[in-house]
């Protein structure tokens, strides 16, 4: 929309708010009929095709009643994260590419107004004495919202987007994230019931292939899934618990953490605990679900290999337990069967970079023995080119063999 677009948007939008009725409450179809109005009435006395016309009225009706720029943002399906940095500045990725996006908030008031609303819908309050906050959307997006006074050329919005309809394990084998024989492997896993660990850096695609693997958990078990925001898309099983924590707020409702929702879900009587992602305490508690007759339990954390991750566990675990180190890598060692490596390649593309089984300690440290691994053998057109190898054979085979696999 160029200057003279937006003159007449914000004219427009004037007269639609001094004709709103305030007394009573006004549905979207009068708002709508209010704006039509305005907009041939100023058609009648500026050229306005008829594209920029819907443009217009489309704009109008997002500020009143919408999520202003971001509402036209949210319509579009290509979109896959949104990073709002100010009123004026809104960046995309599309593709997997990171682009500037043309339009921007009719002001830092609306902003904050569109902050307000995505967090009132959670339960969630973001203020100056609580700036930071996570939410989400109705259709399940991520939403990360800082605010002033951390914020301080602000407020900025991070929104991670997921499919309306959730990938599958079929669509990672057609985007080449995994090889097929690789895919035969993880199924004989869930199904037997191995406890699953997913790592990878930021964007990797750690809940996107959580959700993927848990399409291999047989339709009878009773699942309880706990995160922080509710991002899971699990269809297949019937006895489905969904929980979500909860922050602490102004009305003094106190906090529910990962780990208070762990605690219960124990007494609930889970086939399979999945968690989200571990990003601190929680993570003994997992664990100790992991060890205390949950098989087949399944998480994601952040790190940037498979030993990485057991040692930023191990570190979790201290935040929420004074124990010895020896303890805490025995735990690990016998609680985790494989841990699962996902990274994201400079071309935008996310695979599978390492399986590993999780093994016994070995005068004290992990034995992570590789089973398969991926290997880059150049690029073209842009895109890395690579082939997985299988490098080893799963020597913990009680669980497969109790499964009849």
């Amino acid at each position: 929309m160029n200057a003279l677009q937006e003159e007449i948007r914000m004219q427009i939008q004037e007269k639609v708010l001094e004709r709103m009725n305030y007394e009573t409450e006004t549905s979207d179809g009068e708002v709508l009929a209010l704006i039509d109005e305005e907009v041939i009435a100023e058609a009648s006395k500026r050229t306005l095709t008829l594209t920029e016309r819907k443009t217009i009225r489309e704009e109008i009706f997002h500020a009143l009643r919408g999520l202003d720029a971001l509402q036209r943002i949210l319509d579009d399906h290509g979109i896959t994260e949104v990073m709002i940095n100010g009123p004026e500045q809104i960046f995309i990725e599309r593709g997997g590419r990171i682009v500037p996006y043309g339009g921007h908030f009719s002001s830092a008031e609306k902003l904050q107004d569109v902050i307000q609303q995505i967090v009132a819908r959670c339960n969630r309050v973001v203020n100056e004495s609580s700036p930071v906050v996570d939410a989400r959307l109705p259709d399940g997006a991520r939403v990360n919202v800082v605010m002033a006074p951390v914020a301080l050329n602000g407020p900025f919005v991070t929104i991670r987007r997921f499919p309306e309809e959730p990938i599958t394990v079929g669509d990672l084998l057609a985007f080449g994230a995994l090889s097929e024989e690789m895919a035969a492997f993880l199924r004989q896993l869930v199904t037997a019931r191995y406890n699953l660990f997913v790592s990878g850096g930021t964007g990797s695609g750690k809940t996107t292939f959580l959700n993927a693997l848990s399409s291999f958990i047989p339709h009878d078990e009773r699942i309880i899934t706990i995160e922080d925001n509710a991002e899971l898309q699990i269809r297949q099983i019937a006895n489905l618990v969904r929980m979500e924590a909860r922050d602490k707020n102004v009305d003094g409702c106190k906090e529910i953490s990962i780990r208070d929702l762990i605690k219960a879900s124990l007494r609930m009587r889970p086939d399979r605990i999945i968690v989200g992602e571990v990003r601190g305490a929680e993570a003994i508690d997992m664990i100790q679900a992991m060890n205390t007759g949950h098989d087949g339990s399944m998480s994601t954390g952040h790190a940037n290999s498979a030993m990485d991750m057991l040692r930023r566990l191990e570190t979790m675990i201290l935040m929420g337990i004074d124990l010895p180190l020896s303890a805490i890598r025995a735990q690990l060692s016998s609680g985790l069967d494989i841990l699962i490596h996902l990274g994201r390649l400079r071309d935008g593309s996310r695979k599978v970079l390492g399986i590993f089984e999780v093994g016994d300690l070995v005068q004290g440290e992990y034995t992570l023995t590789p089973l398969y691994q991926f290997y880059e053998t150049g690029e073209e057109d842009g895109k890395v080119k690579g082939h997985w190898i299988r490098e080893g054979d799963l020597t913990a085979l009680a669980k497969l063999e109790a499964a009849g696999l």
